[in-house]
């Protein structure tokens, strides 16, 4: 498929990109969202006009899910600041989905930035979040890191409380495991449970998943493209410039690095007997793990969005979904995160 095959699919057909329901009490979004994390963070200095070109590109092909967070404006309120100029013509249109959980004061230590779920701290965030938004409502606020000192009862009521005021509309969690999903959803119903979620990084499968029907919640994957290694753009990592977190990721090393591309080979030989690319053909793969599923591909790119966005037009079958397990049966080699930082479930 040529890149120009690529942008008229995505105009042809993304227009009519399916909505999902996330979760049991009623928010709906497109199949594919967009996450905005890599327009401000960890993966090369940010580009605002292009973020904010890509955006609205976005809500013209169909995309209603859009992600920030804190975090990824290290305290700034940058990266919320970008989303809302580029959503102010059509946020009511649209679900936003920030989230809270870090202390951007404190120091970061060896296991990355200290984390703050406090109730005053959640509401300091909220206040802060709907302002660089420039929104009086969030859709989705979720609690980025599950916060071992602060009981999960106390942030569900927290933003539960945040629901009731109409700054708020629905819970969310981010890598959380099924005890904290269970006792969250016991104090308010959390909607969406966001963690990271793809074909080279499946560990939810075992045990997050089922929780997460069992209670009726919904699902957004993140880094659904392996951080961008299943887009096949990929290099060593000492290629990468430091401030790109693909110069340490582990799945990017010596070792590592060869099997994961040579996997990504072998799908796109898989992807190319479809008529789409390696990058439709792993956001395919995720949609058809269930209907509850909205992944949040991270681009900075008109044309890959178009090209991320027509993914949900593929279908794949039976024998497509076997091939996928026979050559990635366990996910990528190497871990997605240091173990100083891995959350754990």
């Amino acid at each position: 498929m040529t890149q120009q095959d690529t942008d008229q699919q995505g105009t042809d057909q993304s227009r009519n990109l399916p909505k999902r329901e996330l979760g049991t009490q009623g928010l709906e979004a497109g199949a594919i969202g967009l996450g905005t994390m890599g327009m401000t963070m960890a993966y090369g200095a940010g580009d605002e006009p292009g973020g904010i070109a890509t955006i609205r590109r976005a809500y013209e092909l169909g995309v209603t899910l859009f992600d920030t967070a804190e975090l990824y404006g290290m305290g700034t309120g940058s990266n919320e600041q970008l989303l809302g100029r580029a959503v102010k013509d059509f946020r009511d249109d649209i679900v936003i989905a920030t989230k809270f959980g870090f202390d951007m004061d404190a120091p970061q230590n060896a296991a990355g930035m200290a984390l703050n779920s406090r109730p005053d701290h959640i509401r300091e965030v909220t206040e802060n979040s709907l302002r660089h938004l420039g929104t009086d409502y969030i859709d989705v606020l979720y609690q980025h890191r599950v916060d071992p000192d602060v009981p999960i009862e106390d942030v569900a009521g927290t933003v539960g409380e945040l629901i009731a005021e109409g700054k708020v509309r629905y819970l969310g969690l981010s890598e959380a495991g099924p005890d904290i999903l269970r006792r969250a959803h016991a104090v308010h119903p959390v909607s969406v449970l966001q963690t990271e979620y793809s074909v080279f990084e499946r560990a939810v499968e075992a045990e997050v998943l089922p929780v997460v029907r069992e209670l009726g919640i919904g699902f957004v994957p993140y880094s659904p493209l392996g951080r961008g290694f299943l887009t096949g753009a990929v290099k060593p990592a000492a290629e990468y410039p430091q401030d790109d977190m693909r110069s340490w990721d582990d799945r990017w090393q010596p070792g590592n690095y060869e099997k994961n591309l040579a996997a990504i080979r072998e799908l796109t030989a898989l992807a190319d007997t479809k008529g789409i690319t390696a990058t439709q053909l792993a956001l395919a793969w995720l949609l058809a793990q269930g209907d509850d599923i909205v992944p949040i591909p991270g681009t900075r790119s008109p044309q890959r969005l178009a090209e991320n966005v027509a993914a949900a037009q593929a279908t794949l079958t039976p024998q497509d979904l076997a091939r996928v397990q026979e050559i990635l049966p366990r996910g990528a080699a190497g871990s997605r995160y240091p173990e100083a930082i891995m959350p754990s479930w």
